[in-house]
């Protein structure tokens, strides 16, 4: 369900991001309320988010050296992305919405096809590992149809924390948070919370196991 208030807390850590484009709209989208997608603004930056995806995704110079390229990559990333850490690599092709409410820790690896609709601030933590096609999805609708009708949607923040292990094909719906530590199992739709230093496979996910928590670096 829609949220009917600004999320200030979402606003808050909003400012933190590049490349957003702020506008009423916009506050409206990342807090979680019905919104226009049409707004303008929002229509640019889907539009600016369109030429990164077309640049990133057929970039390989003929001279490319491995070294070259992972500089080129992080460059065009840093252009479009709210916040990258240090030493994260995405594969292409990538596929998002905005990317400036994507917000990625350090040393984070994506293997190919990741899609992110980040109308939602989705942050991934530190060392986090995602296998092929990866999804995930902080947009989302209402189930009634005029609002679809009339182009209004709503969307859900998703969080993964620190040390996780997303494998290929997982679909991550809105709203979910991933706790630190946590194994994906392949194929799983993950539709609810998963605790810290679980094993979750399914679908939906559910919870098979514990693994050893280990201390925040």
């Amino acid at each position: 369900m829609a949220s009917t208030q600004k999320d200030p807390a979402a606003i808050e850590a909003a400012k933190e991001l590049a490349h957003v484009p702020w506008c009423e709209e916009y506050e409206k989208m990342i807090s979680g309320m019905l919104y226009d997608a049409q707004e303008p603004e929002l229509v640019n930056a889907r539009l600016k988010a369109r030429r990164f995806m077309n640049k990133y995704n057929t970039h390989f110079p003929d001279n490319a050296t491995p070294e070259s390229l992972v500089k080129e990559r992080e460059e065009m990333l840093r252009g479009i992305m709210g916040k990258l850490g240090t030493g994260s690599f995405i594969e292409p092709p990538v596929n998002i919405d905005y990317g400036c409410n994507i917000k990625i820790g350090n040393t984070f690896y994506s293997n190919f096809n990741l899609v992110i609709l980040d109308c939602g601030i989705v942050e991934i933590g530190n060392r986090v590992m995602f296998g092929p096609f990866v999804s995930i999805f902080a947009a989302t609708h209402e189930t009634e149809v005029q609002s679809r009708r009339d182009n209004i949607e709503y969307a859900k923040p998703v969080i993964i924390g620190d040390d996780c292990w997303i494998g290929g094909n997982v679909t991550i719906m809105p709203g979910v948070t991933i706790g630190k530590g946590c194994t994906i199992g392949a194929g799983s739709v993950v539709t609810k919370n998963i605790p810290d230093f679980s094993v979750a496979i399914g679908s939906p996910a559910k919870v098979v196991k514990k693994v050893t928590p280990i201390p925040d670096l």
